[in-house]
Formats: C-alpha cells, sequence, structure tokens
C-alpha cells in the first residue's frame, strides 16, 4: 500500500512551505515519526516526520517552493525493512542532516557549466570561475557563456570565487517584511542613555542566592522587560496598533523578544509579561531562547506580540535604529554597555552606560509619547528597588 505525505498547514494564512532540506535519501527505508525534511514557510522552519514506515520516495527537490496539501513524498508501507538497517533516531538526523551536501538529481554546484557552455567558455579563454551562472543552483547555461566577456582586470593572483545560493523562504518574507515596514509607516526613533550602575549593584548583590533558588540567571532581560511594562500601561499608545482606520488597543503586555536561532533571527512572545516577576521573565526568556537555539520553536510562539525589545548589545553594537515588528507600533533596542564618564551629583565618575533607542510608528505615536515611554523606561532602570519592586528586591526576587 502506497501512502501520500502531503505538506501539512503550518499555520493559517501559510499557503505554500519550501522544503530546506531533506534528511533522506530517495529509496531509504524510513520509520514511522522519523523527520525526513525541514520546510521553511514564512515565519518558520519546521520539521516534517514519516506519517508510517517503509520506502521512501521523493516528490520534490530541496528548494522546491509546494503548496499546502501537495504531495512531496511517497511511503511503500508494504516494503520489509532491510536486513541490518537501524534507521536513524530523531537526534541523529538532526546531527547530521547540517552535513549532507551531496547534491540531489538534476542540481549542480555552483559554477558548474554545461557541455555546450563549456566549450564556448574554452574558446573565449574564459574560466567557469569567472562566470557567474543564471542557471538552476548557479549552473551557467550556453546563453551565460554567450553573453561573458573575458576580464580586462589586472591579474593578482587571489581568490576570486563567487557563490551564489536561493535564500529561504522565511528569509524572503523577512525582507519583504522590512521593506513594507520602511514604505508603510511612518516610522522615527528616540535616543537616550541609562546608568547600569543600580542594576550592576543589584545582580552582584543577589545573582548568586537567585539562581539558586530559581535555576536560571538573574540578566538584564528581566529588568529591561519589566520597566517596558510599566512605562506602556503609561503611554498605552505604544502598546497599540493600526488596523486600517481604526486603533486596536491591547489591556495586557505580550513582549516580544528578538533571540538568535539557527536559521536567524526570530522573535517568540512573552505572554501577560505583566503578570510575571522577575523569575518569570527570566525562566520564559531562557525557555524560548532555547527552544529558538534547537529549532523548536512554532509559529504561535512567534504571533501576536504588542511590543518588541531587541538587545543588539550581545553583538556589540554601540547605537542603533531598530526597525519596526509590524504590526506593532514600538520597538525598544538594547546596545553594548560601555564605562564611560557621567555627571553625578556634580561630580564627573566612571559609570557602566547603555544608549537605549525606541523606533515607533508615528502615525499613532506623537512626540510626547514616545519620548516620555523611553524616559518612563529610563526612570525605572536607573531606579529599579522603588519603581520596579516596590523597595523590596527581596521579595521582589524570591516571587
Amino acid at each position: 500500500m502506497i501512502l501520500e505525505m502531503k505538506v501539512p498547514s503550518p499555520g493559517e494564512s501559510i499557503t505554500e512551505v519550501e522544503i530546506a532540506a531533506w534528511l533522506v535519501e530517495d529509496g531509504d527505508y524510513v520509520e514511522k515519526d522519523q523527520p525526513i525534511a525541514e520546510v521553511d514557510s514564512d515565519k518558520a522552519t519546521l520539521e516534517l516526520p514519516a506519517e508510517e514506515s517503509g520506502i521512501i520516495t521523493l516528490k520534490a527537490e530541496e528548494g522546491d517552493a509546494v503548496a499546502v496539501g501537495a504531495v512531496v513524498c511517497l511511503i511503500e508501507m508494504d516494503a520489509k525493512k532491510p536486513e541490518g538497517s537501524e534507521a536513524p533516531t530523531a537526534a541523529e538526523t538532526k546531527k547530521e542532516a547540517p552535513v549532507v551536501t551531496a547534491p540531489k538529481k538534476d542540481t549542480y554546484a555552483s559554477g558548474t557549466a554545461s557541455p555546450a557552455a563549456k566549450k564556448i567558455l574554452d574558446e573565449k579563454g574564459i574560466a567557469s570561475t569567472e562566470v557567474k551562472g543564471s542557471g538552476r543552483d548557479g549552473r551557467i547555461t550556453k546563453d551565460d557563456a554567450v553573453k561573458a566577456v573575458p576580464s580586462m582586470g589586472t591579474p593578482t593572483g587571489g581568490a576570486r570565487g563567487t557563490a551564489r545560493k536561493k535564500m529561504s523562504m522565511l528569509r524572503r518574507k523577512v525582507a519583504q517584511r522590512l521593506v513594507s515596514v520602511k514604505n508603510e509607516t511612518a516610522m522615527l526613533t528616540t535616543f537616550n542613555e541609562v546608568n547600569m550602575q543600580p542594576i550592576f549593584d543589584l545582580r552582584s548583590q543577589f545573582k548568586e542566592d537567585f539562581k539558586a533558588k530559581h535555576g536560571v540567571g538573574l540578566g538584564f532581560m528581566s529588568f529591561f522587560t519589566l520597566a517596558v511594562v510599566r512605562a506602556l500601561k503609561m503611554y498605552p499608545d505604544v502598546n497599540s496598533m493600526l488596523d486600517g482606520d481604526f486603533q486596536i488597543s491591547h489591556d495586557f503586555q505580550d513582549i516580544s523578544i528578538a533571540v538568535s536561532g539557527p536559521k536567524g533571527l526570530m522573535v517568540p512572545v512573552i505572554r501577560n509579561a505583566e503578570a510575571l516577576s522577575f523569575r518569570g521573565v527570566e525562566s520564559e526568556v531562557k525557555r524560548l531562547a532555547l527552544r529558538a537555539r534547537d529549532g523548536q520553536i512554532t509559529i504561535d510562539e512567534m504571533t501576536g506580540g504588542t511590543f518588541t525589545i531587541t538587545n543588539g548589545g550581545v553583538f556589540g553594537s554601540m547605537l542603533s535604529t531598530p526597525i519596526l515588528n509590524p504590526p506593532q507600533s514600538g520597538i525598544l533596542g538594547m546596545h553594548n554597555i560601555v564605562q564611560r564618564p557621567m555627571a553625578v551629583n556634580g561630580e564627573v565618575v566612571i559609570q557602566p552606560i547603555m544608549y537605549v533607542a525606541l523606533s515607533y510608528d508615528h502615525r499613532i505615536v506623537d512626540g510626547r509619547e514616545s519620548v516620555g515611554f523611553l524616559v518612563a523606561v529610563k526612570e525605572a532602570l536607573e531606579n529599579p528597588v522603588a519603581l520596579l519592586m516596590d523597595n523590596n528586591p527581596t521579595k521582589a526576587l524570591e516571587m
């Protein structure tokens, strides 16, 4: 009996996916629930498990865009498992998948010339490495060879190779969204600086006990998240979004946090951050970061945030203009912390300073709200005991 495996729907409004990688070969015997492919949607990369055990026949190539509901492979369920063969476990499949580099049938390595193209290039005295192919996976076609012109530059003897690869569906969708944000919103950015010394002092005093009690570190994200929650309550326009001619306001704070994953930047959501303690925020940040790192983040976990925090400081950024995460109206950019001279009580002292940036949609957030919001964040971070801990840090960090 032949089973037709079809592309499942990864989420609402998604109509097609792209085959990012096959984790098995055509003709392999696969076990039920064994991961057989990674598929990219415009929001996430997901694993496709085998629905039954049997011999698999692939019906799509890596890089193909296939519609939700389309058949991508066949599984011959009556086939017997080959003697002495063991299907890899899910963990083994994931581990081996990144190093499977052998090209599939009908695909070519970048820079490979067709026989006709090679003949023309040889006649012109042009190396195939000097020609950018327009065919599939960078294959040099006959037309490419006809149009190729010998280089007139001065030879340097250095390497001059190029590579051409198709962007993943997720990366292409991100690119489209970034362009649309610039074109469809009135985005502005306001900046401020934060003296991080009070937070440094609190972390030095409580971080060991905090980790021993809760099993997570006391990082900066809990302070920033709770400072943002406080500021959003004070300036609710920053926590709203536009829907045509209507403004949608929220009485909750779902905070999106930008984390780095194997497929690039992902933005999972901390739900109802206003109800979380320092421990709650740190635990949720750790959970989401691990799921992103392991490629387990779901579309639901990245949908529905009302405000975003992104930390370019982990990569060494001093100052940047973060771009909005539509349909949200605001995003806070954190940056690296540097020891800088600062006037404190009339004296110049060296303090750990972070520049912060708020990008906002000026169609819905006015200058007063945007500046006031960022000042409120600054005030909470510079006076966390009074504004975030109700003057009782021990109790606040025990919850």
